[in-house]
């Protein structure tokens, strides 16, 4: 498999909607290992495939959650979530960060619940509940597949600080990504 470059805020790709899913062969058992390894170097929680700038409708999560490992892949992903809080982001607990916006974290109000229903790279049928830090990142990575950046999610200040950060720097051209080496990590962003 391969460590593939990340797309960064402000390339069309990351908000553009993703293509369902309707091959499953060899092509795309590769993406899904392209995908953990690309992950797994980055160190991230989780990555669409769109972050890669593959367009089809798939993600991959691996992560630690109350001393649990969860990891698996989506394919034709459907979300569905407890209510979204009505209150401003608690800036301690609601932290959120994304490999497409490296090195930067604001918080984000998600849905304390999740269930995610897809098939895996096989087309079998998966279905995936979560809460806490997991729930988190299902929404996260199937908003990527939505053609929206957990930065369109930001509200008050916190909107008004993430615009401010795009452009100073210079995130509003396409074609910015950074190359994950273990070693590095996001600090490495281009």
């Amino acid at each position: 498999m391969t460590v593939r470059p990340i797309l960064i805020a402000g390339d069309p790709r990351l908000t553009t909607t993703a293509v369902p899913v309707s091959v499953f062969d060899d092509d795309l058992a590769t993406l899904v290992g392209d995908l953990f390894d690309t992950n797994t170097a980055a160190p991230g929680a989780g990555l669409a495939a769109n972050q890669i700038g593959d367009p089809r409708a798939v993600f991959v999560y691996d992560l630690v959650d109350a001393g649990t490992r969860y990891r698996g892949h989506i394919v034709n992903p459907v979300l569905r979530t407890s209510e979204l809080p009505e209150t401003m982001p608690d800036p301690d607990d609601d932290l959120e960060g994304c490999l497409s916006v490296p090195g930067e974290w604001f918080p984000t109000a998600r849905g304390y619940r999740a269930e995610v229903t897809g098939v895996d790279m096989t087309g079998r049928p998966v279905t995936v509940e979560a809460a806490g830090y997991l729930a988190r990142c299902l929404q996260h990575e199937t908003d990527h597949l939505a053609g929206m950046l957990y930065l369109d999610r930001l509200i008050g200040r916190n909107r008004r600080a993430a615009r401010k950060m795009i452009k100073e720097r210079c995130w509003t051209v396409p074609g910015n990504s950074w190359l994950p080496v273990a070693e590095q990590g996001p600090a490495a962003a281009q």
